[in-house]
């Protein structure tokens, strides 16, 4: 069954990193559905059970976006809070729906790798920050398998310290290994 990657991104058109991924996930419509929830929903007024229908009519569930003030967007929360509901996602009666359902994410971290670490600017490693996802997942007896991050190149300033050409190479770079990732799910 297809991949259903449910991106979450507050302005896609102008994203470096997201907007590749996304540019390479279409490229194979065979094996990916590309949800954008802004798009789809740019009030906010999430249509549950068609998403809870997509969910079910799909192998895995990859949530893909930036890293958002070290957690997801908020419209990804919504749908999260949304979607997820005692009966469906969890619970006693029924809630089996993503019961060994392949689940992962994948982010876009703008700081460097080494500032999530205990010794780096944020002290917590992102494997850290993103548990709240994980601990979702498996609460809900899915098969989390892990992330994938693009880590940026921004100095304690913010400014980009890579040159150009060297960070389109490291973009294309990890669009295709995205992919390998996904496949492996």
């Amino acid at each position: 069954m297809k991949t259903l990657v449910i991106v979450t991104h507050p302005n896609l058109e102008t994203s470096v990193v997201n907007k590749r991924w996304v540019e390479q996930l279409k490229k194979y419509p065979e094996k990916y559905t590309v949800h954008e929830l802004h798009k789809i929903y740019p009030d906010g007024n999430i249509d549950v059970k068609k998403e809870q229908e997509r969910i079910e009519s799909h192998g895995n569930l990859v949530l893909q976006f930036p890293v958002y003030w070290f957690n997801c967007p908020p419209l990804l929360k919504k749908w999260l809070d949304d979607v997820f509901t005692y009966g469906w996602a969890f619970g006693s009666n029924g809630g089996d729906k993503l019961k060994n359902r392949k689940a992962a994410l994948a982010v876009s971290a703008g700081s460097r790798k080494e500032d999530y670490s205990e010794d780096g600017r944020y002290r917590y490693p992102l494997s850290y920050l993103l548990s709240p996802f994980e601990t979702t997942f498996r609460y809900c007896h899915a098969n989390y398998r892990s992330f994938f991050a693009y880590y940026g190149s921004e100095n304690e300033s913010g400014e980009n310290t890579l040159d150009k050409d060297k960070s389109e190479l490291e973009l294309e770079k990890s669009a295709l290994d995205y992919l390998c990732f996904l496949d492996r799910l």
